[in-house]
């Protein structure tokens, strides 16, 4: 009786998939398997004739993760498919740490009252994320400390900062393995930033605004006012020095201290 009944269920997912693949546009006619080959897919960090330019690192197995020795591992898995007819639609499901890849931080990332007052990145001010932004290149042999703040000669007015470091010269966010030696701010840079400009966000080019010595200090200084949004590990090679229109967009996960986001700039 049991051989009976899985054999009619087998029949009956077969004569389903079977109807659903000759009725569903997304299965290709046998005739059509033959072209599939001839598909390319093309991925680009430029848009726009290079008018667009994607500053966000693409998420793969073997990139950094924070204090990971081995990459961030498997995140992205299929749960439904249509190869083998058990699905009309492909569904993928995705697990990995909200501090992955490029990021934001919330205020609520090192602050508890912050996060018990539900400080989240739902609450994040759009306005500061989008806008015009100055890109500026760090002195390569040192962390950002107040001397190196105070010899970039950041303009008055400025909001939005992106600082490419020597973590760019060396290609961090494509090794695997973390690297504690990457260049952030020491608590000094931090609150002479706080102090003496009007910047309102941060965007660094590794899984930390802060370097590892002074992690939690510098933390603290830039989120304790609730003003300062931090974006790191962007994606900054090739970009020249300058003016652009920055656009960051995190999910909007609430109760989450941060969340990827998807950064671009425009010429």
């Amino acid at each position: 009786m049991a051989t009976t009944t899985t054999l009619l269920r087998l029949l009956l997912l077969e004569i389903i998939s079977s109807a659903a693949a000759s009725a569903h546009p997304g299965y290709p006619e046998p005739a059509e398997c033959g072209g599939e080959a001839e598909l390319l897919v093309v991925r680009r960090e430029e848009y726009g004739g290079g008018r667009i330019v994607d500053i966000t690192h693409a998420y793969r197995e073997d990139m950094p993760g924070w204090e990971l020795e081995e990459g961030l591992g498997r995140f992205l898995w299929l749960s439904k498919s249509m190869e083998n007819g058990s699905s009309v639609a492909y569904f993928s499901e995705m697990k990995l740490p909200a501090h992955s890849g490029t990021h934001v931080d919330a205020p609520s990332h090192v602050f508890q009252r912050y996060f018990e007052a539900g400080f989240d990145v739902d609450t994040l001010d759009l306005d500061v994320l989008n806008g015009p932004a100055l890109l500026v290149d760090v002195p390569r042999d040192k962390n950002i400390t107040a001397d190196v703040m105070e010899s970039l000669h950041i303009p008055t007015g400025v909001r939005r900062v992106l600082f490419r470091t020597l973590n760019t010269d060396r290609q961090l966010m494509s090794k695997k393995e973390f690297d504690t030696s990457y260049v952030g701010f020491m608590k000094d840079g931090a609150q002479w930033l706080v102090d003496n400009t009007d910047i309102k966000l941060v965007g660094v080019d590794y899984l930390s605004v802060a370097a590892y010595d002074d992690l939690i200090p510098s933390h603290l200084v830039f989120l304790k006012s609730r003003e300062i949004i931090l974006v790191e590990a962007l994606k900054l090679d090739n970009v020249k020095p300058g003016i652009y229109t920055l656009h960051c967009l995190p999910l909007r996960l609430r109760g989450a201290e941060g969340s990827p986001i998807r950064c671009i700039l425009v010429k």
